[in-house]
């Protein structure tokens, strides 16, 4: 939690000016009781409010050893992409059962580690990887709990990079049931598939609920057509995530309950009109669990001016620890973390420290004057920041500590100079 006391800012107690002087900058700051907070709000607005519910939280938002354990003791599921992260997941302990594997182009050696960890539901994303999957199982004498991602045809009022739920996706099984129609035939006559039901995925940073309501209405028209054909009742359906947060201060960040029980109202309406029983709802949010609860602090640099055109302090850090400005124009707010309520205001852009133009990470914000050596801490870094950082120009990738009740603990070490030429080979 965030407070200002002798303006100064604190996270769980502790000053940004005290966490600088321990970790260095640039440094990700995650406080431990705001993800316990957000995951509590998940709790009594969806998993208590609604039984059978679940909840897997996305990894790709930000994963290490430290979020598996919270979310193995919170009770959540997990819900990964990649090798890596499942490997990283089963390091940590996590419970294959409750990890969920997802992901619009999985690889064979994944698909045979999927099967051979007995990971607790994979989604299907298309003909060839049920393909895949169906000889792996029958190699590995095995069966795998199986949703098909359906493309339900909706748009998001979101950035079109972070929209997933439209015709023109990447991800997801096309609707048309000339394609479609084969896909869930075969899954379902399946040997070596159970298939559970059916998944689909919007949309990122949504501020409404109104594409996970026509996406809602899609698929619950697809269930009936479906049962009427084939007489399938589906036991589990997966409503993706995309739960918006509070960037900026013009941001209204959206309960758990204002997207949910509609959707949730739907659900229970159409199968009580369909007379089934209403399947287990799983929801899958990543940036809404860890968005809000991370601070990256910096250190100001070079400060320059270019009269009638702009001012520009420069950080030592950027796009590369945190891509998304440049990637598609997202927007944040900063204060100095050792002056915040200052009076004596200007008109000045953060840039980063990379060899690119793009380099902007708030354009134009308000602040306090700046000198070199300030303390810059810039918010709701939590998703996508550390976990799309790269080594552009050789940077090296920030340290993450974790606050809570006063206290600090390194979770992620900052990563040395040495290791980016690590997998060089000699000549």
């Amino acid at each position: 939690m965030k407070t200002v006391e002798n303006n100064r800012l604190f996270i769980d107690g502790v000053s940004c000016s005290e966490l600088r002087e321990s970790y260095k900058t640039p440094l990700i700051v995650y406080s431990r009781s705001d993800i316990k907070k957000r995951i509590g709000e998940i709790k009594r607005d969806f998993l208590e409010k609604y039984p059978g519910t679940k909840c897997a939280y996305a990894a790709k938002a930000f994963l290490c050893l430290e979020m598996c354990r919270i979310i193995k003791e919170e009770g959540l599921s997990l819900d990964v992409v990649s090798m890596g992260e499942l490997a990283l997941a089963l390091k940590a302990g996590f419970p294959a059962e409750r990890i969920e594997f997802n992901g619009n182009n999985k690889s064979k050696e994944e698909i045979s580690e999927i099967v051979k960890r007995d990971v607790g539901r994979v989604i299907v994303d298309g003909t060839d990887e049920l393909e895949l999957l169906e000889a792996e199982c029958k190699r590995q004498n095995k069966t795998a709990s199986c949703l098909l991602r359906i493309s339900p045809g909706v748009d998001s009022h979101t950035h079109r990079y972070i929209t997933t739920g439209h015709i023109d996706s990447k991800f997801g099984i096309p609707l048309e049931r000339k394609i479609f129609n084969p896909i869930f035939e075969r899954a379902l006559n399946s040997p070596y598939i159970r298939l559970l039901g059916f998944h689909f995925h919007v949309g990122s940073q949504l501020l409404e609920n109104s594409s996970h309501i026509k996406a809602t209405v899609v698929l619950l028209d697809l269930i009936n057509e479906l049962n009427a054909k084939y007489g399938f009742i589906p036991k589990e359906l997966n409503i993706g995530g995309g739960f918006g947060i509070k960037y900026t201060p013009k941001d209204i960040r959206p309960s758990y309950s204002s997207f949910l029980d509609a959707v949730m109202k739907l659900i229970t309406e159409g199968f009580d009109k369909m007379g089934m029983a209403v399947p287990s709802v799983v929801i899958e949010p990543g940036r809404s669990i860890v968005g809000e609860a991370a601070v990256t602090l910096y250190t100001i640099g070079s400060i320059k001016e270019i009269p009638g055109v702009r001012k520009y302090a420069a950080v030592d850090g950027g796009m590369t620890d945190n891509i998304r400005p440049a990637l598609y124009d997202a927007l944040y707010t900063a204060v100095n973390a050792e002056n915040v309520a200052a009076e004596d205001m200007e008109t000045i852009t953060i840039c980063g420290n990379a060899c690119e133009s793009g380099d902007i990470l708030i354009k134009d914000i308000s602040l306090p004057k700046l000198k070199r050596g300030d303390l810059l801490a810039v918010f709701s870094t939590g998703a996508y920041c550390y976990s799309m950082a790269s080594n552009y120009n050789m940077h090296t990738k920030p340290a993450v500590v974790m606050t809570e009740n006063a206290e600090s603990r390194l979770i992620i070490k900052r990563q040395s100079i040495e290791s980016l030429w690590e997998n060089d080979c000699k000549l």
